[in-house]
């Protein structure tokens, strides 16, 4: 691992990759203490409440929004526009022709993206508005009209929202890849301390608990990282053909299909759409069924079976997005390999979908599971530590590091050196 460290920092590319990451992320950091214009900083500490709806708001901003930062909004926009935008790829056939086209298509895809995250963006500002208003703070300076106080929140908001998804991209193009897993790793990453010294000052208890709870995470690893490793491989025969004079096929091999092909985007996605009541609450700061609404959808029985749902339903979806087993079936058929006891074409294709459906369903379940039963565990103690470092976070962090470490691995191997692991 340090032998990989070390060749990583001697290759000039690679090196000013990992800076550069680094610094944006540290940019990103800054800008989540940064307060809007007009609100006192240290007095916004301890006023928003931590639970619910508002608990999760201030969890996906990494903490940004308890500040009332320019940050506030999060990555969340930028999310929940391209989920919309996956699902529009699989109803809008011009859309999925559009996906199918190669870089331009993708290109074109990703400008659309960008401006609904603007509009969601500017959405959110002015629901971050009422929300901020209804705990009492007040934007307006003495002398000045309060309206243009709120058009320079609902700006500095939105301007804040597309200068992390700004980040996100340049960290994608430029950096290490991945933006917009890192920005929600670091915001994962920045509210575990106060979490930790939290549950540390509970007493005797609390250091029993902050103990297990490490024990059990480090117990936990292993299992995920098993999961995103594992392959299901399907046997592949090459017939013998002749090219010119040389005799060409007829070798074996495997068509490797991971077991969690959609790696940790179902509880991102699932994430983002139970985030998305809570942020329809903030336009209703006053009205009391809608919090509760929200209240529930963030937290409780209902909030733990929608999870459950959506990470299946997402981890289907996106698998679906990600592989075509007909595709997958063509491409074999041209090269003239075939599947040992299944005909090339249709059944073939079939074969793939259905070892793909049986491997996904475990995978799928695991990941509901470790996901939800912290958030079970901490209805009983209200230990936020838990909360902090539930499932989802250990297993958005755990994804986001091996998924950081194959694409550093596979750098270091284009210049001849060894990876990480040997």
């Amino acid at each position: 691992m340090l032998t990989g460290l070390k060749n990583a920092f001697r290759i000039k590319d690679l090196r000013d990759k990992i800076l550069f990451t680094i610094a944006m992320l540290i940019v990103y950091r800054i800008g989540a203490h940064v307060p809007v214009p007009g609100v006192p900083f240290q007095g916004m500490a301890g006023l928003l409440p931590t639970d619910g709806a508002m608990g999760l708001l201030t969890l996906f901003s990494g903490g940004a929004l308890s500040y009332v930062s320019v940050f506030s909004l999060g990555i969340m926009p930028y999310i929940t526009s391209s989920i919309i935008m996956q699902l529009l790829q699989s109803v809008i056939p011009s859309l999925h022709e559009l996906a199918r086209e190669g870089e331009v298509g993708q290109t074109k895809i990703t400008q659309y993206s960008r401006y609904l995250t603007l509009g969601l963006s500017i959405l959110n500002s002015i629901g971050y508005l009422f929300l901020f208003k209804s705990y009492g703070i007040s934007f307006a300076e003495a002398g000045a009209p309060e309206v243009i106080f709120d058009i320079m929140v609902v700006g500095t908001l939105t301007a804040g929202s597309m200068l992390i998804m700004w980040i996100g991209e340049l960290i994608t193009q430029r950096g290490i890849g991945n933006g917009m897993s890192l920005i929600i790793f670091a915001n994962i990453m920045a509210g575990l301390p106060q979490s930790i010294f939290s549950s540390l000052g509970e007493g005797t208890m609390g250091i029993v608990v902050t103990v297990v709870i490490f024990v059990v995470i480090l117990c936990v690893i292993p299992f995920i990282v098993f999961l995103e490793r594992g392959q299901r491989r399907i046997p592949v025969q090459y017939a013998k053909r002749v090219v010119g004079r040389r005799m060409m096929g007829g070798q074996s091999t495997y068509l490797p299909i991971k077991v969690n092909t959609a790696g940790v985007v179902p509880i991102i996605f699932a994430s983002a759409l139970l985030y998305f009541p809570a942020q329809i609450a903030v336009f209703f700061p006053n009205v009391d069924w809608v919090l509760a609404v929200a209240n529930a959808l963030a937290s409780g029985w209902i909030n733990w079976i929608l999870n459950v749902v959506l990470i299946v339903f997402f981890a289907y979806f996106y698998t679906s997005m990600i592989f075509n087993p007909e595709d997958t079936a063509e491409n074999l058929k041209r090269q003239g390999g075939f599947i040992p006891g299944v005909r090339p074409g249709r059944a073939t294709a079939a074969y793939i979908k259905n070892a793909l459906n049986k491997i996904t369903l475990p995978s799928a379940v695991f990941l509901a599971v470790i996901a939800i039963v912290p958030s079970i565990i901490f209805s009983f103690t209200g230990n936020q530590l838990i909360q902090a470092f539930g499932g989802t976070s250990v297993l958005i962090m755990v994804g986001v590091v091996l998924d950081t470490v194959d694409k550093v691995e596979s750098q270091l191997k284009m210049y001849n050196y060894d990876g990480f692991f040997k």
